[in-house]
């Protein structure tokens, strides 16, 4: 079974909620990538988002554009990236989602790409700027290959539009809590818990929310509601803080382990 999906199902079983962190591949080098990624498996994270570097992530803020650009100069490309996800299999099944823009997987060939995705451990692909109404073909392989393909649900998709790209997601719906890029907010919006309830009245696949969550109060008040809460600015900015501190890795668990408490400890 997919790692995704055995993950989710665990934690349907024992009640629990899903902690899933996102990280800027290659920040501050494939080797920290590595060691993070065991780190937060030892945590306790239930999914690791990995985003690989592009030089114009549209769908992100100011610190995850930067973390891009420091993966770029540290000389990280898809297939050294894919070679670190086998490495980290060495040592971790954590379920592991590459967060992709479509032109990286056109630029090798989207069969070729899925197939050394999967070859290299990879669980799932969310493609940024894939609509689902041009992915037939991607699903597809995706489907053949045994990985998710994760689609995204904003807060101003019409509930038409949700039902259709529900019916062709695999593994969890990412519900895009605000509108906008990604990045650290004061407060999460007051539209999720209606957003929610909108999806799931259109599927029963897990629905996870990610985009301004950076704390544990808010990941809290989000996983009353969702069956995972997704942390990806607030931790790359500590990556940007501390990437060159010999306790990286240290520092990056300390200040995940509270939002990952606050999640589980409902």
């Amino acid at each position: 079974m997919n790692r995704i999906v055995e993950r989710f199902a665990r934690l349907n079983r024992e009640r629990q909620k899903g902690f899933i962190v996102y990280l800027g591949a290659g920040d501050p080098n494939l080797e920290a990538t590595r060691q993070l990624a065991l780190a937060l498996d030892q945590l306790g994270v239930d999914v690791l988002e990995l985003g690989v570097p592009f030089s114009d992530p549209l769908a992100d803020g100011v610190v995850n554009q930067l973390a891009a650009q420091r993966g770029l100069d540290s000389g990280t490309t898809p297939s050294r990236l894919l070679a670190t996800v086998a490495a980290i299999r060495r040592d971790s099944q954590i379920p592991i989602v590459l967060y992709v823009y479509f032109n990286l997987i056109c630029r090798q060939g989207v069969e070729s790409f899925i197939r050394d995705a999967a070859g290299a451990g990879v669980d799932g692909l969310l493609v940024l700027d894939l609509p689902p109404e041009e992915g037939a073909d991607y699903e597809a392989k995706m489907r053949a290959a045994g990985l998710c393909n994760i689609y995204l649900v904003a807060p101003t998709t019409p509930e038409n539009r949700i039902e259709m790209i529900v019916k062709r997601a695999a593994g969890f719906i990412y519900y895009v809590s605000r509108e906008g890029v990604t990045g650290m907010q004061s407060q999460v919006a007051d539209t999720i818990t209606p957003m929610i309830a909108k999806i799931r009245a259109h599927t029963t696949l897990p629905i996870a929310v990610g985009f301004g969550i950076s704390t544990p109060e808010q990941a809290r008040l989000v996983a009353q509601n969702a069956e995972a809460v997704v942390v990806g600015s607030a931790i790359v900015n500590q990556v940007a803080l501390h990437g060159k501190a010999p306790d990286l890795i240290e520092r990056v668990s300390g200040f995940t382990r509270p939002l990952l408490r606050a999640v589980k400890q409902l």
